[in-house]
């Protein structure tokens, strides 16, 4: 299945707002990750607009999670950003052709098509299996000790001292 950048990248954000305790600004968020703020804000609107994140206006606003980390799923935000359809969509290339089989003939999906879907029901069930709240405490487990509270403070704008590099994945 493929995906776009967009879905790793709003992933991550996700991870990152659970450790946030107050709003994040878009343009931060892209410095922490190091992405463009533009393509960035597309796919926090899309978030955003599934009730995933929710926007918090005013001189201290920014992005939080929509709904508690144990509610939005992997699979809510691949849909979010890069839509529902298919990955793969059959063209009936079984009719096509010297040997084609009449369309009548076609009334169920071929084996590949089937085979096709089933993998897809897989995979898109095992992302909804996959929550955010999953994601961050797998990540803070890989933390060291100072960690979540050298990121909380540099989510916040604050700029503690370098003490080494602070990652989310």
């Amino acid at each position: 299945m493929k995906m776009s950048d967009g879905v790793e990248w709003a992933v991550h954000c996700c991870v990152l707002l659970t450790a946030a305790d107050r709003p994040v600004p878009a343009a931060r968020l892209a410095e922490f990750h190091d992405v463009s703020s533009s393509y960035l804000a597309k796919h926090l609107q899309a978030l955003s607009r599934a009730g995933i994140i929710r926007s918090v206006q005013g001189k201290d606003g920014g992005y939080v999670l929509g709904r508690a980390p144990g509610e939005i799923s992997v699979h809510d935000i691949v849909k979010a950003v890069d839509g529902g359809r298919p990955a793969f969509v059959c063209s009936e290339i079984r009719q096509r052709g010297p040997m084609g089989t009449p369309a009548e003939q076609c009334q169920e999906p071929c084996g590949i098509a089937r085979t096709m879907a089933g993998a897809e029901r897989a995979w898109r069930e095992s992302l909804r299996g996959v929550s955010i709240l999953d994601l961050a405490t797998e990540v803070a487990a890989k933390r060291d000790s100072t960690a979540l509270a050298r990121l909380t403070a540099w989510l916040a704008g604050d700029h503690p001292d370098d003490q080494g590099a602070v990652t989310v994945s």
